[in-house]
């Protein structure tokens, strides 16, 4: 497993006592773009308190750099609800900030 590297606007999330690093990447983006729509309303609603746990795990899940073999959406949503909203913020702060002030 890698390390996170914050020159490349990277984050960590710990899952199942595994820390796994987010790349926010432009393939990335791209993609979890396609599945909620644009990234700069996303970034809007999160500001506004208005970020469904739905998305964060989608662009969470898109961002995933090295995923573990087996680890599944689902299991990475389950993670993230049973560590909590305000566990997952911090990682959530500097994929949002890649969005709005690039890489």
């Amino acid at each position: 497993m890698s390390t996170a590297n914050p020159v490349r606007g990277e984050a960590t999330i710990r899952v199942g006592g595994v820390e796994l690093v987010l790349r926010p990447s432009f393939a990335a983006l791209v993609a979890a773009e396609q599945e909620l729509g644009s990234l700069f309303a996303l970034v809007e609603r999160a500001a506004a308190g208005g970020m469904a746990l739905a998305e964060m795990v989608a662009l969470f899940w898109h961002c995933l750099h090295d995923r573990p073999e087996g680890l599944t959406r689902e299991a990475l949503g389950e993670a993230v609800a049973a560590g909590g909203m305000v566990a997952a913020t911090p990682t959530l702060r500097v994929l949002l900030g890649q969005i709005l002030g690039g890489f």
